[in-house]
């Protein structure tokens, strides 16, 4: 199945957008090499398919992944909805170092340094990326609200948030997405932040709508580059990643008699969710391959069935490992 169906929309903070985006965080770094060339025919060929909201970082490759995809964005600006977030910090003498900033002069700092390498006079989604325990969110929200008032920033987003802390910063400006890991290996965010955006009209963007690439089906974990950080990832290894694949029973068998490909089912599994719990959902798979940006597209127009669904329903029980090595990090490790 290809790519030649018409992506549908969605609403997002007002603006509509396709009701899948491109999460480009790996064309820079964590999935080993890439190339570039192909990586950016890839976000051209997304377009083209109906893709408009583009999901980038600081973080990734310390300020590459904005370089590259901003200059994609500047060719093609009035088409493209950019997402970035500041708020994880690395140390260049510590590659492996990841901390936490949302103090009001870093905020400042950092929108500043993200509009400069996209080259862009405004973002138009603006995440804080990870939440830091030592500033009020209200605070952290009333910051990023001067940033919308001073026109550098369209539309506020959270990543990683709790229903409450949704609740507590929409209360001070309005919210217009939430990002946070979501898929049929990952339903944490379903006991609480869900329900609250759903409550509240917040659209809801899921990251890793494939498990990392576990749910395609066609990951050899065995193969995995020195550079490919799931090698460090409790799904990923030893005894755990036999189990896990072990899970992915239903989604081949969906998969066979639909005449998709299992990645397709699992993307589905995610547009599914936007029906059951009643709130837009845009989820941002990231491949750097045009082929499987197409598979990756067509399955949103992909409609699961209701015994489908319930097939698919025991899977994320039986997931063994947590989706990080770290979990206080997540909005799971403070509910």
């Amino acid at each position: 199945m290809t790519g030649t169906h018409t992506l549908p929309t969605t609403d997002l903070g007002g603006i509509r957008v396709g009701a899948q985006g491109y999460g480009a965080m790996g064309i820079s770094e964590f999935y080993g090499e890439t190339d570039l060339t192909e990586a950016r025919a890839t976000l051209e060929r997304a377009l083209e398919l109906g893709v408009t909201l583009f999901d980038t970082a600081d973080i990734y490759g310390s300020g590459h992944n904005e370089e590259f995809v901003g200059e994609f964005v500047r060719a093609h600006r009035d088409s493209v909805v950019l997402a970035t977030k500041y708020g994880i910090v690395r140390k260049a003498d510590d590659p492996a170092y990841r901390g936490i900033d949302n103090s009001p002069a870093y905020i400042r700092q950092a929108v500043e340094a993200s509009l400069r390498r996209l080259g862009i006079d405004t973002i138009d989604l603006y995440y804080m990326h990870r939440l830091d325990r030592r500033y009020p969110i209200e605070e952290t929200v009333g910051v990023m609200a001067e940033l919308v008032a001073q026109g550098k920033v369209r539309l506020l987003g959270l990543s990683e948030v709790t229903g409450p802390e949704l609740r507590a910063a929409h209360a001070v400006h309005p919210i217009a997405a939430v990002q946070s890991e979501w898929s049929l290996f990952s339903r944490d965010v379903e006991q609480g932040v869900v329900p609250a955006a759903a409550e509240l009209g917040v659209t809801f963007v899921p990251y890793s709508p494939l498990g990392r690439g576990f749910l395609t089906g066609t990951l050899q974990l065995a193969q995995l580059s020195s550079g490919d950080f799931r090698g460090h990832m409790p799904r990923f290894t030893g005894e755990n990643a036999i189990r896990n694949q072990e899970l992915l029973a239903p989604l081949a068998e969906i998969a066979a008699a639909r005449g998709l490909t299992t990645a397709q089912v699992a993307l589905a599994w995610v547009h599914a969710q936007a029906r059951t719990h009643g709130l837009g959902v845009v989820p941002i798979p990231g491949t750097r391959s045009r082929q499987r940006l197409a598979d990756n597209v067509a399955a949103a127009t992909v409609t699961l069935s209701e015994a489908e669904l319930a097939a698919l329903e025991p899977i994320s029980a039986q997931v063994k490992g947590n989706r990080y090595a770290d979990m206080t990090f997540t909005s799971a490790g403070r509910e």
